[in-house]
């Protein structure tokens, strides 16, 4: 088993005023040669955007980008026809695939929106774009995993489709409670990032927007010493 840490305080930071961003992974003005991934997942952002302010139309191109809100709703507009907000509970995933164009806003004008965006490099190149977004459950995320984003081969249950053999995976774990995990195949690795709470993984300790990436193992075990919301992310190594 190998794994590494990443804690909170050391992940990229900039701020743009209108903008807050934590960046686990090397980033635009973030830049490190030690964090530029873990496997096939390339970025995760912890962004807050400010009450009426909002990234402009830009592109994507093969890439598979998932959002998730933490706090407020997030309004989405792409070149696809989509035109919806994404609140707390819900999951969007976009895969650019060929290329398309979206922004997003914060249509409070008092409320901030706090949402998590990862980027998974694809399994192939030139797919065509798809736009998918779901309400899950919170009552099955409650001391289990439930799965919100799957490969579009393998799909589980209400679980998002992506253009990777990747999973992700989300609990909230009352004291004293835990989750084992096993990977689907031999060469995935296991991205465990804290969004709250005091966790135990493979005998490590993390806490609030804390992670830890655990490879070389067919399964992991989290355990959470106090009340936690945890985000699981199972992807290829190589």
């Amino acid at each position: 088993m190998k794994t590494i840490i990443h804690k909170a305080e050391t992940r990229g930071f900039a701020d743009h005023g209108w903008l807050k961003s934590h960046h686990t992974f090397s980033f635009a003005g973030y830049q490190d040669p030690e964090r530029m991934n873990f496997g096939m997942l390339r970025v995760l952002n912890d962004d807050v955007v400010q009450p009426g302010m909002g990234f402009g139309t830009h592109p994507h191109q093969n890439m598979e980008i998932i959002s998730i809100p933490l706090k407020g709703a997030l309004s989405h507009k792409d070149s696809m026809g989509n035109k919806r907000a994404i609140e707390v509970g819900e999951v969007q995933v976009m895969s650019a695939g060929t290329g398309l164009t979206h922004s997003e806003f914060n249509d409070s004008r008092t409320e901030e929106v706090n949402f998590l965006q990862l980027w998974i490099i694809p399994e192939k190149t030139g797919v065509d774009p798809n736009y998918e977004q779901r309400k899950f459950d919170s009552e099955n995320k409650k001391n289990k995993l439930q799965t919100i984003v799957a490969p579009k081969d393998k799909l589980e249950g209400d679980a998002l489709p992506i253009s990777q053999q990747a999973y992700i995976y989300r609990t909230t774990l009352d004291a004293g409670n835990s989750v084992s995990l096993a990977q689907k195949d031999s060469n995935n690795g296991f991205y465990v990032f804290a969004v709250d709470g005091n966790l135990e993984v493979s005998k490590n300790i993390i806490e609030s927007r804390d992670a830890i990436g655990v490879w070389d193992t067919d399964s992991i075990e989290i355990l959470a010493n106090a009340h936690a919301e945890v985000i699981i992310i199972e992807v290829p190594m190589v």
